[in-house]
């Protein structure tokens, strides 16, 4: 059997409490992955830098997909940007103009990216961004609003991981909770929506957990287990 290619959320996956603190037994069991020759891939709303910092505390495969698919980080200077900021800025000001109550959230740096509070009506912003023809795509990731250039997303970011490293989709295992994983789930073959998921996301999965964030992990990875020990 080829090597399991993980992707794996973070905030809400990995996270216990929606307060980005990390769940140290699910992250003790994705390096318990990576020992056994598996790669563990982060792939994250947040900055890819957090992300690859995180793989590099962590234990696991010091790669990291952030800013929901923007951006990609492989080395401590060496980040590839898939997204353009410029058009984000230029959404987010008109965005500004048209509804109350939008503002940046304060986040690490971002390269690709304009990340907002969650203190407004998306659905309108949305609705401002196809009237406008702005060339970006309004998501939530339950720990913020992120707007994007139009085609990025989690998926997009993750295939060029796959590109770069010769992965095929059928070694790609992906694990997430929220509606910006549904497009990293289209690229794996197994695909995992944890508890704390909602309807919409767990009907895209292959297979649900019971439990939420890392304790779903952990349940994911032993009900998975017999197979991936036989690499």
């Amino acid at each position: 059997m080829n090597p399991k290619t993980f992707a794996v959320d973070i905030d809400g996956t990995i996270t216990e409490n929606g307060g980005g603190r990390i769940n140290l037994d699910a992250l003790a069991a994705l390096r318990h992955m990576k020992n056994m020759g598996h790669n563990v891939i982060f792939v994250t709303g947040r900055s890819s830098i957090e992300g690859f910092l995180l793989s590099v505390f962590g234990g696991t495969t010091k790669i990291a997909v952030g800013e929901n698919g923007g951006c990609i980080t492989v080395n401590t200077n060496e980040h590839f940007k898939l997204g353009d900021i410029e058009k984000c800025k230029k959404a987010f000001e008109v965005i500004k103009n048209e509804i109350d109550n939008v503002c940046e959230k304060p986040v690490f740096p971002r390269m690709t990216e304009i990340v907002l509070e969650r203190t407004f009506d998306l659905d309108l912003a949305k609705q401002i961004v196809t009237e406008k023809n702005l060339d970006v795509l309004l998501s939530d990731s339950q720990y913020a609003f992120h707007i994007n250039s139009a085609g990025i997303d989690k998926g997009f970011g993750f295939r060029e991981i796959m590109k770069r490293f010769t992965i095929s989709s059928d070694d790609v295992i992906a694990i997430g909770d929220s509606t910006t994983d549904i497009p990293l789930f289209k690229v794996a073959k197994t695909s995992i929506a944890l508890g704390n998921a909602s309807e919409d996301v767990k009907s895209e999965a292959t297979m649900i957990m019971s439990s939420k964030s890392g304790d779903g992990v952990i349940e994911a990875l032993d009900k998975l287990a017999p197979r991936l020990s036989e690499i």
